[in-house]
């Protein structure tokens, strides 16, 4: 296995092609669950990346924060370019051509990043950081099929955790046992209790997808009890709950999240949604309205409070 392994950490998170995506953050590059993947939380009910501010008592939010994006653009756009033109001056240069990578990446030109990875891997086809990265890059532009390939093969390399956790991650979203096995494979390395909050909570997506939701409470109890301010973890708890029209319960899940982290903008949500389903509309409102005013870009609560009024 020539050549350097070069492993990226990300901060930041989404859904893609329906599927949860859960990335790292710079500690010992172990995937962190960032306010539900930015603010999202279960499959396919908030999405809440790239979508501004609704007028609701926030006089203009909107408007700023679309130039805000406009200028985010902008500059990564403009990154991009000035590490394509280095990559020109410097074109066996295996870092730079990484950096390169990850810029495509972040500003959506996906075909282009796989081009320029599949062009490293064929000199070095031992390397984990590759094959991990063209796993993300799939992850990202909704090929959930292949990202799974690409993230077995990174581990076939090397069984590094945080490759095993995205690979347990995609397995969770799209129902495959396998997640257990992987979140075993974890348990086992005994890497510590942030790690065991994460094979749990991934093990109890996948009881939850799968409608197995008597044994996926305890599971995110004890990923909550590794990890006290593991924020997703609530969140899917308190969605059980929700699931089941039990929504006393649910709201004294997310209560326990605000207690936490009052920004927490996905618990408000979330209150305002049980409220709502208990037909009391003027406290669910109010909720909604807390949740886009801590995350302007919650698509969902836009649309509730629009309902709602």
């Amino acid at each position: 296995m020539g050549g350097i392994y070069i492993v990226e950490t990300h901060s930041s998170a989404s859904i893609q092609g329906g599927v949860h995506l859960l990335w790292a953050k710079n500690l010992d590059l172990l995937p962190q669950p960032s306010g539900y993947f930015c603010g999202m939380n279960r499959l396919g009910w908030l999405a809440v990346v790239g979508f501004s501010c609704v007028s609701m008592g926030c006089g203009g939010n909107d408007v700023a924060s679309e130039q805000s994006e406009k200028k985010m653009d902008k500059a990564a756009i403009a990154k991009t370019e000035a590490l394509g033109q280095a990559v020109l001056k410097r074109p066996d240069s295996v870092g730079l051509r990484f950096n390169y990578i990850t810029a495509l990446d972040s500003i959506g030109q996906y075909k282009t990043a796989l081009q320029h990875l599949d062009s490293l891997i064929i000199k070095d086809k031992g390397n984990f950081g590759l094959w991990y990265k063209k796993g993300q890059v799939c992850e990202h532009a909704g090929d959930t099929a292949n990202a799974i390939v690409y993230y077995n093969t990174a581990i076939d390399i090397y069984p590094a955790p945080h490759g095993l956790l995205a690979l347990a991650n995609l397995y969770a979203e799209t129902k495959n046992a396998k997640a257990l096995e992987i979140c075993n494979r974890i348990d086992e390395l005994n890497m510590g209790r942030e790690f065991d909050a994460y094979s749990a909570f991934f093990a109890g997506v996948y009881f939850s997808r799968t409608g197995k939701r008597d044994k996926a409470i305890p599971l995110f109890d004890k990923s909550i009890a590794n990890s006290y301010t593991f924020m997703d973890a609530y969140i899917e708890k308190g969605g059980v709950f929700y699931d089941d029209k039990k929504y006393n319960e649910a709201m004294g899940v997310f209560a326990t999240a605000i207690s936490v982290n009052n920004r927490f903008a996905d618990a408000y949500y979330w209150q305002g949604k049980c409220l709502e389903a208990m037909q009391k509309k003027s406290d669910a409102l109010l909720k909604y309205q807390q949740s886009l005013t801590l995350n302007p870009e919650l698509l969902e609560a836009k649309q509730a409070i629009k309902r709602l009024q």
